[in-house]
């Protein structure tokens, strides 16, 4: 019988720089590429969530009426055993200027990575590649 998992809820943006490339970061301490976001606070809504994730960890403030909900899924978390996150996944609308774009907060690496190539999966977490990066290419 498997053990138990935890699940995290978690918010996520997806944001495009001018080339149709998906940014990434790689948090301090890890391995994996993922989007930018994080762990709701208590009474936040998702939206309001993957806003100011965004902003704590690349310094682009977007309102929460500039995000588009690309879709609810669970994956197993990239940097923690035995857990799985619970994801609301959000579009940024337009493209940004990845000068703009910093690595802020917990963020060691910024990364820009054209969701319609292939990628080899050993730097990417689960969430962005069993689920984002196929619902990007369906649409």
């Amino acid at each position: 019988m498997e053990g138990v998992k935890n699940v995290l809820k978690v918010s996520a943006v997806c944001l495009y720089n001018p080339a149709g490339e998906l940014l990434t970061v790689r948090k301090n301490g890890t391995s994996k590429f993922m989007h930018p976001g994080g762990k709701p606070e208590p009474g936040e809504s998702a939206v309001a969530a993957a806003a100011r994730e965004l902003l704590e960890e690349t310094g682009l403030a977007v309102s929460v009426d500039e995000l588009e909900l690309l879709g609810v899924w669970t994956a197993a978390a990239a940097n923690e055993v035995d857990t799985d996150i619970e994801a609301t996944v959000f579009t940024a609308a337009g493209v940004w200027d990845p000068s703009a774009v910093s690595a802020a907060a917990e963020i060691a690496e910024l990364r820009w990575l054209d969701p319609a190539a292939a990628h080899s999966h050993d730097d990417l977490a689960p969430l962005l590649t069993e689920h984002v990066l196929p619902a990007l290419r369906a649409s």
